[in-house]
């Protein structure tokens, strides 16, 4: 029996992908693309993720450690894929679902699927 996941779980990491394309296109576009003017991309380090997301395709990981090093940028942006219906007010509540009790990130698997 194939693993009916393994698609759902491809789009949704191709989305996470295009998503970060397109901020760092906005982002090149806010810098009005003067040469010689860089732009960082933070990443949360991989140790970060818990034992099932590392072993994720590395488009949902790139995704989660992306959402996580970035997650006042990710708010400014709406959820494109309908989870809005769930109660998400932003794209980084596809990744983030608020504070646990030790002070580290409550990570939602929305966009893991």
């Amino acid at each position: 029996m194939r693993n009916r996941k393994r698609p759902v779980i491809i789009v949704v990491g191709l989305i996470g992908a295009a998503g970060i394309i397109l901020l760092l296109a906005l982002l090149l576009f806010q810098t009005g693309g003067q040469k010689g003017r860089r732009v960082e991309i933070r990443m949360a380090p991989l140790s970060d993720l818990p034992a099932d997301l590392r072993s994720a395709p590395s488009e949902v990981r790139e995704a989660y450690r992306f959402a996580l090093a970035n997650p006042d940028l990710l708010r400014q942006f709406p959820c494109y894929c309908g989870c809005v219906n769930s109660g998400h007010t932003s794209n980084y509540a596809c990744y983030a679902s608020g504070t646990n009790p030790d002070g580290s990130v409550a990570l939602e698997y929305h966009a893991a699927y």
